[in-house]
């Protein structure tokens, strides 16, 4: 499965947001997201499932317990694809920056102008 086919999913994306805070068991992860989401156990299941399959994470077993990690390979390939698109939204991002210093330079201006009269 292509990285954007299971990132495309809000699901799994979430799995992934939970893990980014450190190791989680199953259980854990399935309580949020069946409250967040309103769906079963077996799909969240599956969802964990996808993301194992695909490389977005490892699973490891701990007596009963089964311990989902986040694991970054897929995701670096992910930045990386997205590296070439990054220029068009920091010259924005910059152009922004700068026109946020120039408000607060004027109002500064203003500001002092207005307290000396």
């Amino acid at each position: 499965m292509h990285a954007f086919d299971v990132l495309g999913d809000p699901v799994r994306r979430r799995i992934l947001e939970l893990l980014a805070t450190g190791e989680q068991t199953s259980g854990e992860v399935s309580a949020v997201i069946r409250e967040e989401f309103g769906i079963s156990q077996p799909a969240v299941s599956q969802h964990l499932r996808v993301l194992r399959e695909s490389g977005f994470t490892s699973v490891r077993a701990e007596g009963t317990r089964r311990l989902y990690a986040v694991e970054t390979g897929p995701l670096r390939e992910v930045d990386a694809w997205l590296e070439r698109f990054r220029g068009f939204w920091e010259q924005r991002l910059d152009a922004l920056g700068t026109e946020l210093a120039r408000g607060k330079r004027e109002r500064g201006l203003s500001e002092e102008r207005n307290g000396h009269e």
